[in-house]
C-alpha cells in the first residue's frame, strides 16, 4: 500500500466515525450515547479488521509471501523452458528413478 493509500484509508475512517455520530443524532440519541455508539462502532470495525488481518497471516495469504511463491514459480518455469529435450529427459529418468527408490 503507498502513503497516500494509507492516509485516505485515515481520513475515510474518521468521517465514518462523524458520520456515524451524525446519524446516531438524528436517530433521536443525545449527544453522550451518540459518541459512545459511534466509537463502539469504529472500535468494533478496528477489532473485525485485526483478526482478517491476523487469519491471514496464520494462513499465509498476505501479499508479500503470494508475491515470493509467484516469483519462485516463475523463475522454476523459466529455467523449466530453458532446458533442452536431453537435460528435461535426463531430469525426468531421475525423477523416475528416485520414485522407484522411495517405493
Amino acid at each position: 500500500m503507498r502513503r497516500i493509500d494509507i492516509i485516505g484509508i485515515g481520513i475515510g475512517v474518521f468521517a465514518a466515525g462523524g458520520i456515524a455520530y451524525f446519524l446516531l443524532l438524528v436517530a433521536g440519541l443525545d449527544s453522550l450515547e451518540a459518541g459512545i455508539w459511534s466509537q463502539v462502532f469504529l472500535v468494533g470495525g478496528l477489532v473485525g479488521w485485526l483478526l482478517t488481518y491476523l487469519f491471514r497471516v496464520g494462513t499465509k495469504r498476505m501479499t508479500y509471501n503470494q508475491q515470493l511463491k509467484d516469483y519462485e514459480e516463475a523463475v522454476l518455469q523459466k529455467r523449466l523452458e530453458e532446458l533442452t529435450p536431453e537435460e528435461l529427459a535426463q531430469m525426468q529418468a531421475e525423477i523416475e528413478r528416485e520414485n522407484k527408490l522411495k517405493k
